[in-house]
């Protein structure tokens, strides 16, 4: 689970914030829960939607 992704929706419902960068709400789900990595293209429309840099996603979860 990417509980730092959680954390900044900010009270947005996964399905705004899927709406607003043009995913599906399963997908964003998918991806808040981290069962599915998203493609770069993804990352940055998701990140740009957040305010946070698209490599995020990429990082270490452990670190």
């Amino acid at each position: 689970m990417r509980k730092w992704l959680i954390d900044i929706r900010n009270g947005r419902t996964q399905a705004q914030i899927a709406k607003a960068a043009g995913i599906t709400q399963q997908m964003y789900s998918f991806i808040e829960l981290g069962e599915r990595r998203p493609s770069v293209e993804v990352a940055k429309k998701i990140a740009a939607v957040m305010g946070f840099h698209w490599t995020r996603f990429f990082e270490d979860e452990e670190a």
